[in-house]
């Protein structure tokens, strides 16, 4: 298997991406590993259900498979940014397959606890926090950029055909040869997911230049921060997903509870959810066309907390069904959308940095939403819970029409180096590596241009922080007069500064520098480095 990606490829509708053989191939892998991780869920709610596990045990499922992302998300994201992608999931994947076996010898011998079973379910969610900033940031480089939000909504169908089929096949398994047969189908899964990675022959690792652990974390979380696009997309995911994941966390005590199902009717449950999610995948394009990014969110929220309430309120399983249906589009249209416009808003240098961050955000409230509605619904009850949790997802609306989504039409998102400049002399290798970079720029702006100055240079220096500076401020020079500004920043290295000139600046960043030469010109530049730190010698 080779690579194929043709950057000029015209962009072809939802299921153009799978003409390329390496994304369809990846993509079938991950579809077939995510039924067999969809069944291994059910199998281990199931499981709890039958010893009549607390509703905060069970709940706790969806907990221990998404705190690693928690703990290991950002770090998992630097690691994706800087390694061999292919290999790191190679490793990963051989990782789940041997925690995948020892699941199922444990529970087919007896002696799966629930604190064990967490314990495991934890290990792989270990695992998966690891791989998903590597997986994620490999799509850019597979399919070319019109595409990639299309590549985002086919994982996303792929997660939700995983959704239908899963459960109900995890159903008919622990009907038919029970639980420790769910989890030797997910080890299984595992390992051709491994084998379509082994056999791939064509990856090339992208040329990037290693940055030490710590100075990579902090670019990464500091672009995060100054990057308001991003960060409005992260709360308006987290306000949804908190309160939207008590439906996932309680719906198997529904399904034991009112509804009166076994295994194979919970498996029901979660395959209407999966079908609702694999059609809206198919009119979502549409929907964002005519709604816009930010109308689609908030009417997605909408519809999925209502769906939520009826789950709770009305225990009728043809109503269930058709609410859970109608939900599953729902939550198609919040998740791919924010996921695809963020996928497609990272510049290439921090894209898995930047996908760490979200699928911390993502499985982070996973984990807090799922845990909190088991907790509250042993005091309180399950459909009290459900229905609390529907209105507030559907409340989640409400940030669309408070603070203004932002509009993603006409940015420039590709590389656009800028000249360093006059440079007089090349620091050294030790040095361009370790000396930090004081850089000023010296502008001169008439008076009458102050206030347009000021407000253009405010997000110029967000654009100097999101591409490296660790600090930024403007000073007037009152030795050269009050037409004199001083933009000056820090740079953790002068191989950072460099970047920033080279690899980091977006044709964004550029229209943001070029405002600031509208009103006050050329500027003058001074680069000053500090000395290289040098390791302490040993004596003896």
């Amino acid at each position: 298997m080779t690579t194929e990606r043709t950057t000029t490829t015209p962009r072809g509708g939802a299921l153009a991406p799978l003409a390329i053989p390496v994304f369809r191939a990846l993509w079938i892998a991950v579809l077939v590993s995510n039924i067999g991780s969809w069944m291994q869920t059910v199998g281990a709610q199931w499981l709890l259900v039958d010893e009549h596990a607390a509703p905060v045990v069970i709940a706790l499922v969806q907990t221990a498979s998404s705190l690693p992302v928690l703990l290991i998300g950002i770090p998992a994201g630097v690691i994706g940014e800087f390694v061999d992608r292919r290999r790191l999931l190679i490793g990963v994947q051989a990782f789940q397959v041997v925690v995948g076996l020892a699941m199922t010898v444990l529970t087919a011998t007896g002696q799966m606890t629930p604190a064990l079973l967490l314990t495991v379910t934890f290990l792989l969610g270990t695992a998966s926090a690891l791989q998903l900033p590597a997986y994620q940031a490999l799509v850019p480089e597979i399919v070319p950029r019109a595409m990639i939000t299309d590549a985002a909504a086919l994982s996303s169908v792929g997660v939700n055909v995983a959704r239908a089929i899963g459960p109900a096949l995890a159903g008919v398994v622990i009907a038919q040869l029970g639980v420790p047969f769910v989890f030797a189908a997910n080890a299984v899964s595992f390992a051709l997911f491994l084998v379509v990675l082994v056999a791939w022959r064509g990856y090339r690792r992208p040329e990037t230049r290693a940055e030490p652990f710590i100075d990579a974390t902090r670019a990464g979380l500091r672009y995060v921060l100054h990057a308001g696009v991003v960060r409005r997309l992260l709360l308006q995911l987290a306000a949804f997903m908190v309160p939207a994941n008590a439906l996932w966390a309680l719906l198997p005590l529904v399904a034991s509870g009112p509804l009166g199902l076994s295994s194979g009717g919970y498996g029901l449950l979660l395959a209407a959810v999966g079908i609702g999610s694999v059609g809206g995948a198919f009119v979502m394009p549409a929907i964002r066309t005519r709604l816009g990014i930010g109308r689609t969110v908030g009417t997605a929220s909408v519809v999925f907390g209502l769906s939520t309430v009826v789950v709770a309120i009305v225990p009728v399983l043809a109503v269930v069904l058709v609410a859970l249906v109608v939900g599953g589009v729902a939550w198609i249209g919040v998740v791919t959308t924010l996921n695809g416009t963020v996928q497609a808003f990272l510049p290439a240098w921090v894209r898995a940095r930047g996908l760490a961050t979200y699928q911390l955000v993502l499985f982070g409230s996973t984990a807090i939403g799922a845990a909190l509605a088991g907790i509250i619904a042993t005091p309180l009850g399950v459909v009290g819970v459900l229905a609390g949790a529907g209105a507030l997802t559907a409340l989640s609306a409400l940030l669309v029409a408070v603070s203004a989504f932002p509009v993603l039409t006409d940015r420039q998102r590709a590389v656009a180096p800028m000249p360093l400049g006059d440079v007089a002399f090349v620091p050294d290798d030790h040095t361009a590596a370790t000396g930090e970079t004081l850089v000023l720029v010296h502008w001169t702006v008439p008076p009458d241009h102050v206030d347009a100055f000021r407000a253009a240079a405010v997000l110029l220096g967000h654009s100097r922080r999101r591409t490296g500076a660790r600090d930024w401020n403007l000073y007037v020079d009152t030795a050269a007069g009050p037409d004199a500004w001083v933009e000056a920043f820090r740079v953790g290295s002068w191989q950072e500064h460099v970047d920033q000139h080279e690899v980091r600046q977006t044709g964004d960043d550029a229209r943001m520098l070029d405002a600031v030469r509208a009103v006050a010109g050329e500027p003058r530049v001074e680069h000053l480095v500090a000395p290289g730190v040098s390791s302490p010698s040993s004596s003896g």
